[in-house]
């Protein structure tokens, strides 16, 4: 896609690694995903390895829209900013439980749950905390409520999903497949190459997204609820419990167990986003693009303190479309259909980032930093018509500064976080790459 790179290790070093994990489902044994401290999950290569294979699936290079933008079934007006859609819905999960411990309404693990019960499927892939380690994430192979459920609620962290793809490619019936957009890019684009995958992938979800924070970000949080310890903890939960709920770190020590909150303003808006690997600031695809279905907070209206959650339901596929309308039939969902403004009332800050990409892009190739490459992504008319002049040239000299304080055109190393150690500090670690 016009990139100049070489191979997998080019992405990471050159800041364009999204963690996805489709490079080590390709390649397997020359790519495994690792956990980086402050950059999230990043694929170790094996020295020497070609990994021409692996760059064609990667999304961290770039995507690339190639459906028919004029197409009569799309919804015209949203086609540029959000990409392709069929129809909106806005409803929540019909089971109470569901619904309670979800991140919104709950409707990603309706559907999921539904393809389980009612569409013969013989898993769902998606992420889950590491029983070892809960502050970071695995690959999980769903195939029960109750192991669904164990892993509700937003991973605001780093997870690389497509790893476990080969789990999906051997099953013995199709799959459901939940990540975040740009790991459903990376399935989607896996999937082009292997049919036997393209077989089994009978639904791919999409979790609306505004970026990744970094493991860093967690222990940030942990230690803001004054959880110096990480070897201490027990669980922890970004979100869920009530909509939008807030974080949960659960400690263990000595046998006695305690619980520390925290706010979701507090969490997001105050810590974990300040953390979120550079790539995430250059993604023009935040509402899960390539998916059948993406789901999101409708976030257009004020929130009551006590409302118990509502889904955002974007069904971008035929194949999404008869699945959604199968889920509210079987009574897994309860959806309303809602006019196509409500996606950029829920998310505007969305639809800026997304022409924001384009400046920022521009910016990183003008001072010799790598970019991803968009084609068919409307991501120039966007910055253009829907961003202000301000804010146009705040996407290009905000990102002439961060091109130096990121040491963008320096190659970013790969270093493997071991968990049970002690985290070092930024400056620490800022030294050990010096050496």
């Amino acid at each position: 896609m016009g990139q100049s790179l070489n191979g997998i290790p080019d992405v990471a070093a050159k800041h364009l690694c999204c963690g996805c994990g489709a490079c080590a489902y390709v390649q397997p044994d020359a790519i495994r995903m690792v956990d980086d401290l402050d950059r999230g999950r990043r694929p170790l290569v094996q020295e020497g390895s070609d990994t021409g294979e692996a760059l064609e699936v990667c999304p961290g290079k770039g995507l690339e829209h190639t459906f028919d933008r004029d197409g009569s079934e799309w919804i015209e007006e949203l086609v540029d900013g959000w990409g392709p859609v069929l129809e909106m819905w806005e409803g929540f999960a019909a089971d109470d439980e569901v619904r309670w411990l979800a991140s919104s309404g709950g409707a990603a693990t309706a559907l999921a749950l539904h393809a389980l019960e009612h569409e013969d499927h013989h898993g769902v892939l998606h992420v889950a905390a590491r029983e070892d380690v809960p502050y970071l994430n695995q690959t999980v192979l769903s195939r029960s409520r109750a192991e669904l459920l164990a892993a509700t609620g937003s991973r605001y962290a780093p997870a690389s999903p497509c790893d476990g793809l080969q789990r999906v490619e051997d099953a013995p019936a199709p799959c459901v497949f939940v990540g975040k957009p740009c790991d459903v890019a990376g399935a989607a684009a896996a999937a082009r190459k292997r049919p036997a995958l393209a077989d089994n992938l009978g639904l791919t979800i999409a979790i609306f997204c505004a970026g990744t924070p970094s493991t860093r970000g967690t222990l940030e949080m942990a230690r803001a609820m004054g959880v110096d310890e990480p070897e201490a903890i027990d669980s922890v939960r970004y979100r869920g419990k009530g909509w939008p709920g807030g974080a949960e770190v659960t400690t263990e020590v000595d046998g006695a167990a305690r619980t520390e909150r925290m706010s979701y303003g507090a969490s997001w808006g105050k810590i974990l986003q300040k953390h979120r690997q550079w790539r995430c600031y250059v993604c023009a695809d935040h509402t899960g693009e390539f998916a059948d279905i993406a789901v999101g907070d409708p976030w257009y209206r004020e929130i009551p303190p006590d409302e118990p959650g509502r889904s955002l339901v974007v069904v971008r596929t035929e194949r999404g479309r008869q699945f959604v309308r199968a889920a509210v039939a079987s009574g897994a969902l309860q959806l309303e259909r809602v006019s196509p403004d409500l996606l950029p009332a829920s998310q505007m800050n969305l639809l800026h980032t997304r022409g924001a990409v384009w400046g920022r892009s521009l910016a990183c190739r003008m001072l010799g930093a790598a970019a991803p490459v968009y084609r068919n992504m409307a991501t120039g008319r966007i910055w253009l018509r829907h961003l202000s002049l301000k804010q146009r040239a705040q996407s290009i000299y905000g990102t002439f500064k961060r091109v130096f304080t990121k040491r963008l055109r320096e190659p970013a190393p790969v270093v493997p976080f071991e968990p049970l150690a002690l985290a070092p500090h930024a400056d620490e670690r800022e030294e050990a790459e010096a050496a």
